[in-house]
């Protein structure tokens, strides 16, 4: 019987690999360099052999693991299909079957990360007990997974649950990294706080602790913790919208608990201060009990996740 299950998170500088048993306890996790010259070619040889000599390390057998499981940042569909992973150079592919054709026949699970690591959250995180989730992650953008009755939503291609993408400013005139205008993750991201902090400065001259150094989100929340104004403002503009977004999620999905998590949510539960009115006042009436929590794996929610894609 198998013991063992790696969980595999493929960033743009770092793998994060790491080596579970059946119960989902770390037995080890370590991290490899992202190799992406050449269209990413290297990346999965060097997993391949990543994994392979920590199997030789612990004295593991390809018969005592169950399977590895892989989180990638682009679209993967149900089959395991990569619909492009831009900043690993990646086109479309068969991960499941390339990567296991790489250990020997192993068996190899895959998803897109943010996708992965709400599955994690959901199994051993800030979601755990809930079979219904939205896991949204605030960075350098606004990543999100949709776990529906215990299981990732993909959609057709793999494009299921970027809910950074919805739309939800008609009068914005800078585009977004994906080339609309007015998405969520240019205001509720690290960078989208940001942008807003650097509006509400140029638009007066109120009294700001924002104006005496580097404008980041957690100067933004650390100021308004302190009572400052004007970030207050900026707090009360991001919240507006990201409350209204996920109301409109909310909607549609019907979670039970929204898993907040990424740079951002470091804030803590100021942050639930600002997004849960309007997402009260917004949302369908029976969504109005929604549970918001904070994400608590950090880094290692993808990890997780992927090894609990092998054991599902």
């Amino acid at each position: 019987m198998a013991n063992y299950v790696f969980g595999v998170d493929v960033g743009g500088t770092t793998v994060k690999l790491g080596l579970f048993d059946k119960d989902g306890n770390v037995v080890d996790k370590w991290e490899i360099t992202t190799r992406t010259a050449d269209g990413g070619k290297e990346i999965l040889p060097d997993i391949a052999k990543s994994i392979l000599a920590k199997m030789e390390e612990k004295k593991i057998t390809a018969d005592d693991v169950a399977g590895v499981g892989v989180g990638v940042p682009g679209p993967v569909d149900g089959d395991g299909i990569v619909h492009t992973a831009v900043n690993l150079g990646w086109g479309q592919f068969d991960l499941k079957k390339e990567l296991s054709g790489l250990l020997g026949g192993m068996r190899v699970e895959g998803g897109n990360d943010a996708n992965v690591a709400a599955l994690g959250e959901m199994w051993k995180g800030g979601g755990q007990g809930y079979r219904n989730l939205v896991a949204v992650t605030l960075g350098t953008g606004v990543g999100g997974g949709i776990i529906i009755n215990g299981e990732i939503m993909t959609g057709s291609t793999g494009a299921g649950g970027e809910i950074g993408h919805i739309h939800v400013e008609d009068n914005e005139t800078e585009s977004c990294n994906c080339g609309n205008f007015g998405c969520l993750e240019e205001y509720a991201s690290a960078t989208g706080i940001v942008r807003l902090a650097n509006r509400a400065l140029a638009a007066g001259d109120k009294e700001s602790v924002l104006r005496k150094g580097e404008v980041s989100a957690k100067a933004v929340f650390d100021a308004v913790k302190a009572g400052d104004e004007l970030a207050i403002e900026v707090a009360q503009k991001f919240g507006e919208y990201l409350g209204k977004g996920l109301g409109v999620i909310a909607g549609i999905i019907n979670p039970e608990i929204f898993v907040i998590g990424g740079g951002v949510s470091k804030a803590g539960e100021v942050l639930f201060e600002y997004i849960r009115p309007p997402f009260e006042k917004t949302v369908f009436k029976n969504c109005k009990d929604t549970v918001f929590a904070l994400a608590t794996l950090g880094n290692d929610a993808g990890i997780y996740g992927a090894a609990k894609m092998v054991l599902d």
